[in-house]
């Protein structure tokens, strides 16, 4: 398993990651054993969004004397009332629902303390200047959350969680479907009305991975699989389907993203999900099932996918790509953007321009003329 420092909480965190909310459809000793199984296998990232108090029980017996393994993110603002689930700023709701989970889970913190799902202008409000926010802020200074986070669908509210200054890293949904879809509060939405007007990633989209780049926000990863969607292509809105090692390879290529938490229901699931570890170029190529789908090509935008490879001056041009985009969306180049391009072992300037790397680029991208911009960018 290979790990990731998750943005400036300095966390290392498995690329692949457990996201809790199946846990409770099945037998308890069933689910414990699947999460134990994932712990051996190096996953030690998870998210318990869920209030309900048998995901939390299974979670908390799976974790029994291997607590400094997980990184849990608990969620603050989920509760269980009338067995169902509610999300609440009412901390007559929330304080028992939070302590509710310290105690399910056998634990008295929890790593990142996540401000549950916030998805509008108007719940930002709500939650962040009052009672709800106070009641955060007091859970962090003594230490009961180590970081604080928050979980949202809508990529206007996390740029401005992350402009704001308050969170370290962010739950968001990423996949290749969700990418096209602007931004939005409702997320029933972001399920339905996908049509061939939509191609590549969407601006704002675009600029919320910047922004976690420059602030060193980490994201993880929700919703990698569209429900299950991506890998049927009637359900696709890409019209063809797409494997797990794909759609996990897809979000791990995302600027500032560091772990994709995948749902499971058995070992098996664990097993498939980390096999991306080992997995060859050719069995994480999502490039090809885009560039070749009868419905939204992304034609002329690099996605980063390393069909580019191998470059005769070995230039990494992935990565030479990434650091472009992110430097070349603001008036100036930042720093941290510069050091990272600075310590590329060849960077744009080194292209010769023989065009290779064009002639296996799916979407077309015309990679010697962007090398000769972005050299122009960083000056060298």
């Amino acid at each position: 398993m290979q790990y990731r420092r998750l943005g400036k909480t300095n966390l290392m965190v498995s690329e692949v990651g457990f996201g809790g909310e199946w846990l409770e459809r099945h037998d308890e000793a069933e689910s414990v054993a699947v999460l134990r199984h994932a712990a051996e296998k190096g996953i030690n990232i998870i998210d318990c969004w869920m209030p309900d108090p048998k995901s939390r029980d299974i979670i908390g017996l799976a974790m029994e004397g291997n607590r400094e393994h997980w990184l849990v993110q608990g969620h603050i603002g989920s509760t269980w009332q009338n067995g169902q689930y509610v999300r609440s700023r009412d901390l007559a709701f929330v304080k028992p629902a939070f302590e509710d989970l310290l105690r399910r889970l056998k634990t008295d913190y929890i790593d990142l303390g996540m401000i549950h799902y916030i998805d509008s202008e108007a719940d930002w409000e709500a939650s962040m200047s009052g009672p709800f926010f106070d009641y955060v802020q007091e859970l962090h200074e003594k230490g009961i959350i180590r970081h604080i986070g928050m979980s949202t669908h809508n990529p206007r509210m996390a740029k401005r969680a992350v402009e704001s200054g308050i969170v370290e890293m962010l739950l968001f949904s990423i996949n290749p479907a969700f990418d096209m879809k602007p931004a939005t509060d409702d997320l029933d939405s972001m399920f339905t009305g996908y049509d061939a007007s939509l191609s590549g990633i969407d601006p704002e989209r675009q600029e919320l991975y910047r922004l976690c780049e420059q602030y060193d926000v980490g994201l993880t990863v929700m919703k990698g699989f569209f429900g299950g969607r991506l890998f049927d292509p009637e359900r696709s809105p890409f019209g063809v389907a797409f494997t797990p090692c794909q759609l996990i390879h897809y979000a791990l290529t995302r600027p500032a993203v560091c772990s994709i938490l995948c749902g499971y229901d058995t070992k098996e699931q664990v097993d498939e999900a980390v096999a991306y570890e080992t997995a060859t170029d050719d069995e994480k190529d999502y490039a090809s099932i885009i560039a070749s789908a009868p419905l939204h090509a992304y034609a002329g935008q690099c996605t980063y996918c390393g069909h580019c490879k191998p470059c005769p001056m070995d230039i990494d041009i992935a990565m030479v790509n990434k650091l472009s985009d992110l430097a070349s969306a603001q008036p100036t180049v930042p720093e941290s953007v510069r050091e990272h391009y600075r310590a590329l072992e060849h960077t744009a300037s080194d292209c010769i321009g023989c065009q290779s790397c064009e002639e296996r680029c799916p979407f077309g991208v015309p990679v010697a003329e962007r090398m000769e911009k972005t050299a122009e960018l960083f000056g060298f």
